[in-house]
Parts: C-alpha cells; sequence; structure tokens
C-alpha cells in the first residue's frame, strides 16, 4: 500500500450492452472480472470505492482481505463514467484521500506496480493527474488524480454537457508516464486491456 491517503476508485456503472450480458461478472481466474480489478487498485489504496449504476447488475460484493470496499451509486441513471467518478472522488474527499488511482472494472489485467508509479507521479506538486502514454497518446484509464481538482473539473465538463473522461484531463495539470517508462513494468501491457465483448475474455 502506498500510503493511508490513497484511495482507488473502481467505475462499474455500466451496462454491458455490447458484451450481452453482465461483464463484470464474467469469470476470470480465481474470481470475476470486477474481482480482478478492484484486487489490483487494492494493492496500492485504501479503501477502494466502486462507482456503480443505478440497476441490479452493478449491486456486488466484493471483499478484499485487509482493504475496505465501499460503494457509491451514479448521481443519475446511465450517466456515464466521468458522473460515477465524481461520485467517487466526492466519496474518496470524505473518507480524507489526497491521491487517487482510477481503473475500469473491466480491466482485468492491471499491473499494481504500474498503478504506484502512476500514484508516484503526484510526487510532484505541480501536477494534478497522471495517465499512461501508449502509441504517442495519453490513455484515460487508468489513472491517478488529486481528487479535489478532478472532482472539480469533471464537475465542470459535466456542466458544459461534456461526459467523456478525457475532459478532466483537458482540464488539469497532466503528466503523461512515457510508454519506455511503464512498459518495463508491464511488457505486455496488460494493464491497458478491457473488455468490451466475450471474445476480449481469451486475451486477458
Amino acid at each position: 500500500m502506498i500510503g493511508p491517503t490513497t484511495a482507488g476508485i473502481v467505475l462499474a456503472g455500466g451496462r454491458s450492452r455490447r458484451f450481452g450480458s453482465d461483464k463484470l461478472a464474467a469469470t476470470v481466474g480465481d474470481g470475476t472480472l470486477l474481482d480482478a480489478a478492484v484486487r489490483a487498485v487494492a494493492a496500492v489504496a485504501d479503501p477502494v470505492i466502486l462507482a456503480v449504476g443505478t440497476d441490479d447488475l452493478t449491486r456486488r460484493d466484493v471483499a478484499i482481505p485487509g482493504r475496505r470496499v465501499l460503494r457509491v451509486r451514479d448521481a443519475e441513471p446511465d450517466g456515464g463514467p466521468l458522473v460515477g467518478l465524481v461520485a467517487g472522488l466526492t466519496r474518496a474527499l470524505a473518507e480524507g484521500a489526497t491521491r487517487v488511482v482510477v481503473a475500469a472494472g473491466d480491466m482485468p489485467g492491471l499491473v499494481p506496480a504500474v498503478l504506484a508509479v502512476l500514484v508516484a507521479g503526484l510526487d510532484d506538486p505541480a501536477v494534478d493527474a497522471v495517465v499512461l502514454e501508449s502509441d504517442g497518446r495519453p490513455r484515460p484509464l487508468p489513472l491517478a488524480v488529486r481528487p479535489e481538482p478532478a472532482r472539480l473539473a469533471g464537475l465542470d465538463a459535466l456542466g458544459t454537457g461534456d461526459r467523456r473522461l478525457r475532459a478532466i484531463l483537458e482540464r488539469l495539470r497532466t503528466r503523461r508516464l512515457p510508454e519506455s517508462a511503464w512498459r518495463v513494468l508491464d511488457p505486455a501491457g496488460r494493464t491497458l486491456a478491457d473488455v468490451d465483448v466475450p471474445e476480449d475474455l481469451s486475451r486477458t
């Protein structure tokens, strides 16, 4: 664990439309897709906050020994990941977090060492967000943020009708972690892999 002020957020509010069923309940290894993501985030953060939707598909229980797993609900049905992120950041602030690592529940290949490097990037007080660079482009997830600037950036974006996760990065002092730096810890790039359709499970 990096420190008592580092919280995690796992975005788990989607409806799995392309997957055809509740993808976060799909089996991966000895657990579910969601279990895998939460375990990786819990390796570097406590508590881990599940930002879930308002339907039955997201009423899940995840237990990680030695870690608190909390839940917050999106402020609006099917509001998208940015709505869930703002809800999670609000809870993280209430828990006293000064740093937050964020991932999606459909990312089973997250490498904790890569998440730790993202969070460590916030040691620079001039940086509010740290993301991974891949193929010369910043990837929106996973990322590490300072919760209050990120929450305000999210609210500002939502207020303008912009629901993209990238919208907060455009409003924050963001640092890209070069691919050459994080690939040393994750040569296969599994940290960036997500699951959209059942066929993706075979590549996790």
